[in-house]
């Protein structure tokens, strides 16, 4: 029997990431926006990936992983916008409602394979 599907190739997976990480800077972006003075849009992605590398260095930590890397993540935003811990988690908030919107605009559009990188939960 033939399979519906080859295996995924590098270059989807290195599509799939950077769509994922544009979508998250994205949604970052939008969130300083709401909450604060935005930076480019490129130091928004930036923050992101940086976002994204603490997340999965602290996450998998057993019992307060998850706790870990939601502050972690926060700081990283407090750090790169230079804001305070309250507005940080405000753009964490806005940055979250704004990647559900785009990842649900997507999957209408039928690509529902990406995600927002750098935006947990999202």
């Amino acid at each position: 029997m033939l399979p519906l599907a080859g295996p995924i190739g590098l270059e989807d997976r290195l599509l799939t990431f950077a769509v994922s990480l544009l979508v998250g800077g994205g949604a970052l972006h939008a969130g300083t926006h709401i909450v604060s003075d935005a930076r480019t849009y490129g130091h928004a992605v930036l923050t992101a990936l940086l976002g994204a590398v603490v997340w999965a260095l602290l996450e998998p930590i057993p019992l307060l992983g998850g706790l870990l890397a939601i502050v972690a993540w926060i700081g990283v935003v407090k750090w790169r916008y230079r804001l305070g811990w309250l507005r940080s988690v405000g753009v964490g908030v806005a940055a979250w409602a704004a990647a559900v919107v785009v990842l649900a605009a997507l999957e209408l559009l039928g690509i529902g394979s990406v995600s927002a990188l750098g935006v947990p939960g999202a």
